[in-house]
């Protein structure tokens, strides 16, 4: 169906209000969350969610201030409170770094973050924002010191709540949680909320704390600003949003991808998102990523192209030029309330329900990561969790690859792929040719457990044959180990043969001068050709 057919225009059109419905409540709560304000919320909404539309690579992907985009977003907020123009620099830099991302064709390298360390850090922001919106459901000030700092302040709840903000914080959580599927496909459950908490502060319970005064019209442009001495936090923080919301925007588009059946362009998506965020930061508003939520929510009402996300943007923005008198009586508890059940919606149940069946290394990879993310911050933990993921794997890759090696000094029965001629050499050495068989792939992995492992056989006989027959690959580190190995036999004595060298495995092994050690002689075509060089050798006569 081609985009531009009344049908698909149809369906964008519906896609593209409905999307701008949900996420007005959303812009405005994730705004005030993120000590920016709320017309910050709004214009992020407007300018991610317009050029990363038309500039992105998914043609049905709803863009605009996320839950994880909203915490980082807040702890650069909190550090530079006395320059917003710095903190909006900030997000104006991760969004040039975004497009860097897409130009240098990083896209595809998102897709390989385990999911366990995505898991824990979507958890982990989760976590971050239910904490961190306690106090306002209850009527009280932010807690600084982020998710820490709200815990500390806990204890002081009971004795200076708001008991009218508290009433408008419940009923709008219960709107959020009980709001009936049916009904949402007319009025979505974050809007819903909303008009719930306004109404309630509006006609019975005005002793709430509300947004306040809402800037009116255009945005004013944010020039950058650096501070030479903030230069290597600055770059942290903006890196921090890049990397977070290119992982944010791309799990997105990979929803999109199987709800529409069909393919997202990730390099220009990222290109689409860095412009989109650059554009935010020029305007002072939120940095933004591919939501979910608003992106299935699109799809369902009809929205198959850019089209539906960039009308939903121009809603917004037709929208933000009336909204200022009404958007200034909605209580805090209200939005605190939609943020509470949009905190427990990203925490990852599904995987923790199934924590008892998944593999242990898997578990604590995710473990590790949520609570790095929650006590001490994003970087770290996403730094940590693949560093620990890696070494997960590692482990994994070292028992896989060991399966493939396998040292015979006589003929097995299991061993099926020796020839007859092989078998019979063998049998004549009497154990005095080793056979050291190499099948599948070799890396880092196993490098170490390989020099382990065959370590007593190549240096208990008087002549050992690798055989290289089935090997698809050798990284350099186990090029390293065999070489070690090659180097540890002829200390003990022995003389070393290779067999079948082919593919990237010959390439790796010649080209770090591995080989050399061996020598040019005792480099064979194949496995039966090594034996019977390795028989002759030890008869006295030369290798062939």
């Amino acid at each position: 169906m081609s985009p531009l057919s009344a049908q698909s225009l149809r369906g964008d059109i519906f896609g593209g209000l409905t999307a701008a419905v949900v996420a007005l409540p959303l812009a405005l709560a994730f705004g005030v969350a993120s000590g920016a304000g709320a017309v910050a919320g709004l214009w992020g909404a407007i300018a991610v969610g317009f050029f990363a539309a038309v500039f992105g690579g998914t043609r049905a992907q709803v863009s605009g201030p996320t839950g994880p985009m909203t915490v980082v977003m807040g702890a650069v907020v909190a550090q530079y409170s006395h320059n917003l123009a710095e903190a909006f620099t900030i997000v104006m830099l991760g969004g040039l770094l975004q497009i860097g991302f897409g130009m240098a064709r990083l896209g595809r390298f998102v897709s390989y973050t385990p999911y366990s360390v995505v898991s824990g850090f979507m958890s982990g922001i989760g976590v971050i924002i239910i904490l961190i919106q306690t106090m306002p459901f209850f009527g009280l000030p932010p807690a600084p010191g982020g998710p820490l700092g709200a815990i500390a302040a806990w204890p002081a709840i009971p004795a200076t709540l708001n008991a009218e903000a508290l009433a408008i914080g419940i009923a709008s959580l219960f709107v959020m949680i009980a709001w009936p599927r049916n009904a949402g496909r007319l009025v979505p459950a974050p809007l819903a909320a909303l008009a719930v908490g306004l109404l309630m502060g509006l006609v019975a319970l005005g002793g709430a704390p509300v947004i306040g005064e809402v800037p009116r019209g255009l945005p004013h442009l944010v020039m950058p600003v650096i501070v030479v001495e903030d230069l290597p936090q600055v770059l942290q923080a903006a890196l921090v949003l890049a990397l977070l919301g290119s992982i944010d925007s791309l799990l997105t588009s990979l929803v999109a991808d199987s709800i529409t059946r069909t393919r997202h362009h990730s390099d220009r998506e990222l290109i689409g998102q860095g412009i989109g965020n650059l554009a935010a930061g020029l305007i002072g508003g939120l940095p933004g990523a591919g939501a979910t939520m608003r992106t299935v929510v699109n799809v369902r009402a009809g929205g198959t192209t850019p089209v539906s996300g960039a009308l939903h943007a121009l809603v917004l923005l037709a929208l933000a030029f009336g909204l200022g008198p009404l958007a200034e009586r909605v209580p805090h508890a209200a939005l605190a309330g939609i943020l509470l059940k949009v905190g427990w919606d990203i925490i990852d149940w599904g995987y923790l329900r199934r924590l008892r069946h998944a593999p242990r290394d898997k578990v604590a990879v995710m473990l590790i990561t949520l609570g790095l993310t929650v006590f001490v911050d994003l970087i770290t933990a996403v730094a940590v969790g693949l560093i620990v993921a890696g070494f997960a794997t590692a482990r994994w890759m070292e028992v896989e690859e060991m399966k493939g090696v396998e040292a015979i000094a006589l003929p097995s029965p299991g061993v099926a792929p020796l020839s007859t001629e092989t078998e019979a050499a063998l049998s004549g050495s009497s154990g005095a040719v080793q056979l050291i068989r190499l099948r599948g792939r070799f890396s880092y992995a196993s490098a170490r457990q390989l020099t382990r492992s065959l370590a007593r056989a190549v240096t208990g006989t008087r002549a050992v044959v690798f055989d290289f027959t089935e090997a698809a690959h050798i990284d350099t580190s186990a090029a390293m180990a065999i070489e070690e190995l090659v180097l540890a036999a002829r200390e003990a004595g022995a003389v070393c043969h290779v067999a079948a060298l082919s593919g990237t495995a010959q390439a790796t092994l010649s080209g770090l001068g591995v080989l050399d050690a061996v020598g040019a002689r005792r480099v064979h075509a194949d496995r039966a050709s090594a034996v019977a060089a390795a028989l002759a050798e030890m008869e006295g006569r030369a290798p062939a």
